[in-house]
């Protein structure tokens, strides 16, 4: 197994390039000597001079071409959509290699990517595709505070269709096992209620109690410390002050709004039961500030530190 981190550029008219350089820029020598970017090295040469630094790149890039490049910061682009995805296609294809130990991805544009016809609701669902994997989960992780998602980007009417037992429980035992892998003996899982309240005892929906429980139940019957269905409205802060290692959320912005209010800057996004390792920044493109010098780079640092931590802990096993 590879020690290598290889880290996705993401649309090249965003901050991606910048926050990779910045992330590189950073790091002791033997981090740099293990990581690789996987982008367009002149796009990453004019978010270095940006920024202002002096520093070579070309030994650390895996130099992929786009045309016009640098293309113009901060504006919507096939180009940039295309490309976003060819950078992603061409790590993934070396992480199954082994060539690289797990991927870190800088933020894509979904309107560029399916203006360029790639039509994927994110890059769980690209990641999904491109390996093959049956399923992929959404995990955000930050210092105390947890969460797998059942569903992501799907409408809120989707969400709720999707919230079955046979789903949750996948979910929570996908998220059992990730947390095992980064040495948690026992997790404790939370899982959140759909319904206010969890339904009120059928007063407000009764997917709680038909859909969500019995999912629970059979996770507690594989042996797996679980409760739940648990009130969103309290689970997080419970969870956040030190009840549960981990919070299975129902939908998209069940677990999104807690995550971004405590861990804006550092909560890393996890792709799990992919069979490549996968992090990634929890943020967008930000064309608004996109070629200034000026986009923060901590998400990424954190997203790094993850995927190391994920590469140790598998080559310890090997």
């Amino acid at each position: 197994m590879s020690g290598i981190i290889g880290i996705t550029m993401g649309d090249p008219c965003g901050v991606g390039p910048e926050i990779c350089v910045k992330a590189l820029a950073e790091m002791s020598d033997a981090d740099r000597a293990a990581t690789r970017i996987y982008g367009n090295l002149k796009t990453l040469e004019a978010a270095r001079d940006a920024i202002g630094l002096e520093m070579e790149l070309a030994p650390f890039v895996v130099d992929l071409a786009v045309n016009g490049a640098p293309l113009p910061w901060g504006q919507l682009s096939p180009v940039a959509g295309d490309a976003a995805f060819r950078f992603i296609e061409k790590a993934v294809r070396d992480a199954e290699a082994g060539q690289i130990g797990c991927m870190v991805t800088a933020p894509i544009n979904k309107e560029a990517l399916n203006a360029a016809g790639h039509h994927y609701d994110g890059h769980t669902g690209m990641l999904r595709s491109l390996t093959g994997a049956k399923a992929a989960y959404m995990l955000l992780a930050s210092e105390r505070l947890k969460v797998i998602h059942v569903s992501t980007h799907v409408s809120l009417q989707e969400a709720i269709r999707r919230a079955t037992t046979e789903r949750v429980l996948a979910t929570i035992r996908a998220g059992n096992d990730h947390l095992k892998r980064i040495g948690y003996d026992t997790p404790r899982i939370a899982v959140a209620g759909v319904n206010p309240h969890c339904g009120e005892n059928g007063l407000f929906g009764t997917e709680d109690d038909d859909q969500i429980a019995p999912a629970v139940a059979a996770a507690r019957a594989e042996g797996i410390d679980v409760q739940g269905p648990i009130s969103a409205d309290t689970v997080f802060h419970r969870a956040y002050s030190g009840a549960f290692d981990l919070v299975v959320a129902q939908y998209h912005d069940q677990g999104h709004i807690p995550i971004k209010l405590v861990a804006f800057d550092t909560a890393v996004n996890v792709s799990v039961e992919l069979p490549i390792d996968r992090t990634s920044v929890d943020h967008g493109t930000a064309f608004d500030i996109a070629g200034k010098g000026v986009a923060n780079h901590g998400n990424m640092n954190s997203a790094i530190a993850y995927a190391r931590k994920l590469v140790a802990g598998r080559r310890k096993q090997g």
